[in-house]
C-alpha cells in the first residue's frame, strides 16, 4: 500500500469550514434553549418578590385579628358599657325633660 503523498488542502479547509458551520449551530441552539429554560424556569427575582408578597399578606392578616380583637374587646370592655348606659340615661332624662315641658 501507498501513502498518500498528496496534500489535501482543499478538503482540509472544506472540511473545516462544515465543522465549523455545524458546530456554530450546534452552539446557537444550546444557547437558545438554554434562555429558553431560564425563560421557563421561575428566576430567583420571582421566587423573592412571590414570597415577600406572601410575608405581607400574612403580616396584614394578623394585624387585621389583632385590631379586629381590639375593637371587641373595647365594645366589651366595662368602661364602654358604662359609658353608654351614662349616654342613655342622659339621652332619657332629657326626652322626659322635654315632654314636661
Amino acid at each position: 500500500m501507498k501513502a498518500h503523498a498528496r496534500k489535501h488542502t482543499k478538503d482540509t479547509a472544506l472540511l473545516t469550514t462544515v465543522a465549523e458551520s455545524i458546530g456554530s449551530a450546534l452552539g446557537t441552539i444550546a444557547a437558545k434553549a438554554n434562555a429558553a429554560q431560564k425563560v421557563i424556569s421561575r428566576s430567583s427575582a420571582v421566587y423573592v418578590v412571590e414570597r415577600e408578597g406572601k410575608r405581607l399578606a400574612r403580616k396584614s392578616k394578623a394585624v387585621a385579628r389583632k385590631t379586629s380583637k381590639a375593637a371587641a374587646n373595647l365594645k366589651r370592655s366595662k368602661a364602654a358599657k358604662a359609658a353608654r348606659r351614662g349616654l342613655r340615661r342622659a339621652s332619657s332624662s332629657i326626652k322626659r325633660a322635654a315632654r314636661r315641658r
